[in-house]
């Protein structure tokens, strides 16, 4: 049986090969390229239909499959704290606006936390000013109220 890292190596060595986007193989799938991503990565559960679609896109064994459908226990991939700079930069992101993120969030929703369970992400690169390349990232999460008991 494949494991969750070996399938993920298998699976990027196949795209790298075959020349697939991210937003190929979410579009084989019926889903968003990070969402994709998120799949291959082994960070969620796929259902029959994207395991299938992933397989197939990926050149997979049919055994992968399974494994892709099972809950995931979503362990990092990165050491923390991160240590390649993109990443790290994210870090950064909540290290220094995480209270301000906090704050505002707070006033304008009351005492809760952003879903990272029912969430969304996109990413969309835009240009500001022409010629100029910037990264939009959308979190897009449902808010939970703390449960007063």
């Amino acid at each position: 049986m494949l494991t969750r890292e070996e399938i993920r190596t298998k699976a990027l060595e196949s795209k790298e090969r075959a020349g697939l986007t991210w937003t190929k193989i979410g579009e084989a799938i019926g889903r968003n390229p990070v969402y994709a991503a998120l799949l291959v990565y082994g960070y969620g559960a796929a259902t029959a239909e994207e395991a299938k679609g992933l397989a197939k896109s990926l050149a997979l064994p049919d055994e992968a499959q399974a494994e892709m459908m099972k809950a995931p226990t979503r362990t990092p991939a990165q050491p923390w704290p991160p240590t390649d700079p993109f990443i790290y930069r994210f870090y950064e992101v909540v290290m220094l606006y995480g209270p301000v993120f906090k704050d505002v969030a707070h006033e304008m929703f009351g005492d809760g936390i952003m879903s990272a369970i029912d969430m969304s992400v996109d990413i969309k690169k835009v240009e500001d000013p022409p010629g100029v390349p910037r990264m939009v990232i959308n979190l897009n999460g449902k808010w939970l109220q703390y449960k007063k008991f």
